[in-house]
């Protein structure tokens, strides 16, 4: 019986990190699906986008309040979490704050004020977080696409974070050794106040609680991130690394069509001719469902933190028109997630279920409601690109379906037959000047 705490938190940790890599080999194989590209280049850029937008937050602070709480939040957590590696170690030993017989008291002391300090701070931001969402009602959040899961998604994450940090400090408060210290106690020692009429066998039992639900909700919160839009803590990172370093107005050129081109300006080249047997069938135009992305495509997806700026900055959307980047963004996570789900109920293989991602979830109405202007891409504090998936599926529809709207179909006819926009003959251009 003496080990049986010890057995129960190995078990719990191992089926935790078990569970969370399960999903994660999941998470993996479905940004798989997407095809490859090449993102070897200006590996000192990324790495510098790495750093300054991911870790740095650089993007989060250009709107200084969410930004900077958002920055509190983000530092807090990760920082706070360092206590997690004592936890898990006196949780496998049986010890009792193994940091505390290793450093000078002064040093832990130090670290464990650092945490309570930000757990405060931690727990304030997030109730201003709840208090926008929830009562002041800020319009990105409560957009047509935001729907019960989204809103709520939200709210059982700001909820998670306080019920953590609160039993950070209830742990720490009715620790007798750590109070005994009188040392890193900055936040703690005036909760400790409210336990003082409280037996030492019922301060150790709510230390015990507070300890045992502390590390079991952290292992929950982190499975939880799988099926939510805090992803993006994870994500965050290879996101911008992997993230569009090239001019936002230069787009890729489609191989197939290149190669056709050069053919027909070849004089050498039949352009009525059959294709030589054997001859590799090109491959399909843009995209229509999400395997027709690219996997950097798919990551983005995976990444959208749904806050909403990229919306809130779409000239389209404020107009009235229905284009919404976001759920552009969340609309592909969700057909990827369905194809996922279709892979792993066939045996890992693909069976066509009658759905695509253009119109099944993304109307052509959203798509070419877009002006193509980058608001979006510059937006996102996260470095997603919904203007790519939408580009890539305009694509499909104009050189696979033929489907482009009729004032496009028009100025192409107009430059196909008269080097230009606009329906007058290139012997009419100068009349203008005889007017």
């Amino acid at each position: 019986m003496e080990y049986l705490p010890n057995i129960l938190f190995a078990i719990a940790l191992i089926a935790g990190i078990g569970y969370f890599v399960m999903n994660v080999k999941k998470l993996v194989r479905n940004i798989k699906l997407g095809k490859d590209v090449d993102v070897s280049d200006h590996k000192s850029k990324r790495w510098n986008n790495m750093a300054m937008i991911a870790l740095g937050q650089s993007k989060m602070v250009r709107r200084p309040i969410s930004g900077i709480l958002h920055v509190i939040v983000y530092v807090g957590f990760v920082i706070i979490n360092i206590e997690v590696l004592e936890i898990i170690l006196d949780g496998l030993f049986g010890t009792h704050r193994m940091f505390s017989d290793v450093l000078p008291t002064s040093v832990y002391g130090f670290l464990i004020g650092s945490f309570e300090l930000l757990a405060a701070l931690v727990f304030v931001s997030v109730i201003v977080f709840w208090f926008r969402r929830n009562v002041i009602k800020i319009k990105r959040f409560w957009a047509n696409e935001m729907t019960s899961w989204p809103k709520n998604d939200a709210n059982f994450i700001l909820y998670f974070e306080m019920v953590l940090m609160t039993l950070f400090l209830i742990m720490n408060a009715s620790d007798v050794q750590f109070q005994a210290m009188d040392s890193g106690n900055i936040i703690s020692q005036h909760i400790a106040s409210w336990f003082g009429n409280t037996s030492t066998e019922t301060l150790h039992i709510t230390e015990r609680t507070a300890w045992w639900l502390h590390i079991l909700g952290i292992l929950v919160f982190l499975n939880y991130l799988y099926f939510s839009k805090h992803l993006h803590i994870l994500l965050a990172f290879p996101n911008t690394y992997f993230g569009k370093v090239r001019p936002k107005g230069q787009f890729d050129n489609n191989e197939a069509v290149t190669k056709e081109v050069k053919m027909m300006m070849d004089p050498n080249v039949d352009p009525f001719a059959a294709a030589p047997e054997g001859a590799e069938t090109p491959a399909k135009f843009g995209a229509s469902d999400v395997q027709d992305l690219s996997w950097v495509q798919l990551l983005n997806a995976y990444t959208c933190t749904e806050c909403g700026r990229c919306t809130s900055e779409c000239p389209a959307n404020q107009t009235g028109k229905k284009l919404s980047p976001r759920k552009i963004m969340m609309d592909t996570r969700d057909r990827l997630e369905e194809v996922g789900k279709n892979i792993d109920a066939n045996k890992g293989e693909f069976k066509d279920d009658g759905k695509q991602l253009l119109d099944d979830y993304i109307t052509r109405e959203e798509l070419w409601a877009c002006t193509t202007c980058n608001a979006c891409v510059e937006a996102c504090p996260v470095s997603i690109d919904p203007l790519s998936i939408i580009m890539d599926m305009r694509r499909y529809l104009v050189m696979e379906q033929s489907a482009a709207p009729m004032e496009l179909n028009n100025m192409m006819t107009n430059v196909e037959n008269n080097g230009a926009p606009w329906p007058y003959n290139q012997m009419d251009r100068l009349n203008w000047k005889n007017e």
